[in-house]
């Protein structure tokens, strides 16, 4: 999945932290990618090279909300 932004909820033991995760610049996307028990949440660039990474243990994640880039009108 891809996006322009992923929150995340995350059970921490005493109640739940969400993150943000955002697309930096133009040309950025954020995808999601889970396997092998974990979620893992990459800002990456437009030739695919990821620039932050930030990874949750699925047994812990609430929510994902991913919210993609709005579409400009025009084009």
């Amino acid at each position: 999945m891809r996006g322009d932004r992923v929150e995340i909820t995350v059970d921490i033991g005493q109640g739940v932290q969400v993150f943000d995760i955002v697309a930096t610049r133009a040309g950025r996307r954020v995808e999601v990618s889970s396997g092998r028990g974990m979620v893992e949440v990459a800002e990456v660039t437009r030739g695919g090279t990821p620039v932050r990474t930030a990874r949750f243990m699925a047994s812990r994640v609430v929510a994902l909300v991913e919210r993609p880039a709005e579409a400009v009108a025009g084009r």
